[in-house]
């Protein structure tokens, strides 16, 4: 099957430009052209808001992309074919990119918008029979510092996202939070290929997963960055013979650190 072209900066993790990718990996495996730093200037006429490091880094850990395609010159996008190393089926182009000029040889294409509404499963995947690892959270802005963490408590095992429930997110952050009701949220986790499955927590609470851990999930390890760490979540697992792990707020190599409070901006 020929290759599904997706033309997209992916500057930052939204879920319109998720649900492309998803759709569009319906139709065949994905080949995602991802524009250098001056190339989404070129195409976009400013800069993008995180490095093409950082950029490729997302990319590849969408469970939805099979392949990612860097290219250097907007002028690059004249010669798909060269470009991908094969002829795609045809193209699509993601937000704000959609009269971006490309390869004339190739169909162009545009999902109907009713195909992209809503935020639909995914999960949960096929356990691979490791060891279940648990991890909680907010995950409002979804940045490189999650998928981080994620991919390191995903080499413990196979890795189950409990976020927190909105009027669990507000009672504990205050007002304005969660930025991104749960649904959004729930999709994005979802869509990152270290995660087995992302639930919504239903408690309240610093342990407001205690009902999807111990009656749902029921994992042999729950993993906590530095910042998560909480003594009565070391206290719950030993209570219930969960390995408490806590794992070090460390940047995926050469990216830099994020938070979603700064970038959020409160």
């Amino acid at each position: 099957m020929n290759p599904v072209a997706l033309l997209s900066s992916i500057d930052g993790l939204r879920a319109a430009e998720v649900r492309l990718l998803e759709e569009a990996a319906k139709l065949g495996p994905v080949h995602l052209l991802l524009p250098s730093d001056a190339a989404v200037c070129a195409l976009s006429g400013q800069a993008p808001r995180f490095p093409f490091a950082e950029r490729l880094y997302l990319a590849r850990a969408l469970r939805y992309v099979e392949r990612v395609c860097p290219f250097e010159n907007a002028t690059d996008l004249a010669r798909l074919s060269t470009l991908l190393g094969t002829h795609p089926a045809f193209c699509l182009a993601g937000t704000g990119l959609e009269s971006v000029a490309l390869d004339p040889s190739v169909e162009r294409r545009a999902l109907p918008q009713a195909h992209l509404a809503g935020f639909p499963g995914p999960g949960p995947f096929a356990p691979s029979g490791r060891p279940r690892v648990v991890v909680t959270g907010c995950y409002d802005w979804l940045h490189s510092g999650h998928l981080a963490f994620f991919e390191e408590a995903a080499s413990l095992g196979d890795l189950y996202v409990c976020l927190g429930n909105d009027i669990n997110i507000a009672s504990l952050k205050g007002p304005g939070h969660p930025l991104f009701p749960a649904s959004e949220r729930r999709y994005l986790v979802g869509s990152i290929r270290f995660v087995t499955q992302a639930l919504v927590s239903t408690g309240m609470g610093q342990l407001d997963a205690e009902e999807e851990i111990l009656n749902v999930i029921r994992p042999a390890l729950y993993a906590v960055n530095e910042d998560g760490h909480k003594p009565e979540k070391a206290v719950f697992c030993e209570r219930h013979g969960i390995r408490y792990v806590v794992l070090k707020r460390i940047p995926k190599e050469g990216l830099a650190a994020r938070s979603s409070t700064s970038l959020r901006g409160f």
